[in-house]
């Protein structure tokens, strides 16, 4: 089911953060409609309304527990220094309650700013809003972090043909109460996907980013600092991609096995070449990784007794490249290069593909995202549309034959 559509072109949610307000009815997404804002889409009436008004950096971060809307923006007010940024609370119960009685106030009167970052912090990012609620944490600039970064330790350079990866990095937090800022943890490489466990609070998870493949991708810290570790030890041989939280003590990450295993032909794989820019990772400069010589597939780890599981893999292709699963642990999804989405369930090993034609012309990946009952995906898609790139946003349902299982 399409709940958008139109040549402007949406994008949803990356799916490491929520997706659904509190509620269950509306979808949060960015829109083009009004070019650098946020909307929201009914499920059942398709209303759309515009939900953040002056713009936003970074991630949106949709509350579960309260019917409010969290994000990063320039300040819009004062002569604030350049490099800070204030956090926006916005009330959508409000927002969506005016809206259908046709009497919208001002943005001002759903906005609650925060606080307001320190210019020296440089914050930004994928801000991620905490477990409890009470906290939002962010990306600092290299100048913040090297303060913060304990003596001793070597600070990564760039890795891989993007030449990104080096650090160092950090991540601070702001109580959405207070306003108080607190600095959580510097790294000595580039920090990607800040994202948190909804059911833990003060359980941060975060990525090593170079574009491709890194020398270790997913971590792991509270948001004390204490706790920093890989939260899957990796190999030069693995390519780890697209960690999401998935349940209150999962990880779902994809183990990609898109390259082909060197001196052999395989005409199965997709080549880079296919469409300009739709499949990635095809460089002989990120190393021998990749390749399905050892196994690979939709990996869920514990992050407790840190035991990995193979949920499934696509025999074909890529094999699976963006990855969620139902917090209820009887679902794991994913997609691959030519932009199939597969559904498996996790409790009989069985695997159906959903949907496919998802076009690889489209302006963005589908990341596909399960709702919190479990019930259904959000995508995005630019099968309707008529340029080939313009995306929409789509709901999936899981089979009514498999949620009776």
């Amino acid at each position: 089911m399409f709940l958008t559509s139109g040549p402007e072109g949406e994008k949803k949610i990356y799916p490491t953060h929520n997706q659904w307000t509190s509620d269950g009815k509306w979808v949060i997404f960015q829109s083009q409609r009004v070019p650098g804002e946020a909307m929201a889409v009914n499920e059942e009436t398709g209303d759309i309304v515009q939900v953040t008004e002056g713009g936003f950096t970074g991630m949106l971060s949709v509350a579960r527990q309260s019917m409010k809307l969290y994000y990063m923006r320039k300040p819009i007010k004062g002569n604030q220094a350049p490099g800070a940024i204030e956090v926006v609370e916005v009330n959508l119960e409000n927002v969506f309650s005016d809206s259908e009685a046709g009497k919208l106030k001002p943005a001002s009167a759903y906005e609650r700013i925060c606080g307001i970052t320190p210019p020296e912090m440089m914050a930004g990012g994928d801000m991620a809003l905490d477990g409890g609620e009470e906290w939002v944490w962010f990306r600092v600039g290299k100048e913040e972090a090297l303060k913060h970064l304990p003596e001793g330790v070597e600070i990564s350079e760039s890795f891989g043909p993007r030449n990104m990866g080096a650090g160092p990095a950090g991540i601070a937090g702001m109580n959405i109460y207070t306003g108080e800022t607190k600095y959580v943890v510097s790294v000595p490489f580039q920090v990607g996907h800040i994202q948190t466990n909804p059911w833990v609070p003060g359980q941060i998870v975060f990525c090593w980013e170079t574009g491709g493949k890194s020398p270790q991708r997913t971590w792991v810290v509270h948001a004390d600092g204490t706790g920093l570790r890989p939260l899957y030890p990796e190999s030069a041989y693995e390519w780890i991609t697209h960690e999401a939280v998935i349940s209150p003590d999962e990880v779902a990450f994809a183990i990609m096995g898109h390259r082909p295993i060197p001196g052999l032909e395989d005409e199965s794989r997709p080549k880079a070449t296919d469409v300009k820019g739709a499949n990635p990772g095809q460089e002989t400069a990120w190393g021998p990784s990749g390749t399905r010589e050892k196994p690979t597939g939709l990996g869920i780890v514990n992050i407790h007794t840190r035991e990995v599981t193979i949920a499934g893999q696509i025999p074909y292709g890529s094999g699976f490249w963006h990855v969620h699963g139902s917090p209820d642990r009887r679902f794991a999804v994913g997609d691959n290069f030519e932009r199939e989405l597969y559904l498996i369930n996790r409790e009989t090993n069985e695997m159906m593909l959903l949907t496919a034609g998802h076009k690889t012309t489209a302006a963005d990946h589908v990341h596909p995202t399960f709702s919190p009952d479990g019930t259904k995906i959000q995508i995005q898609s630019a099968m309707i549309s008529e340029d080939g790139r313009a995306m929409d946003i789509c709901i999936v349902p899981v089979p009514e034959e498999w949620l009776k299982k």
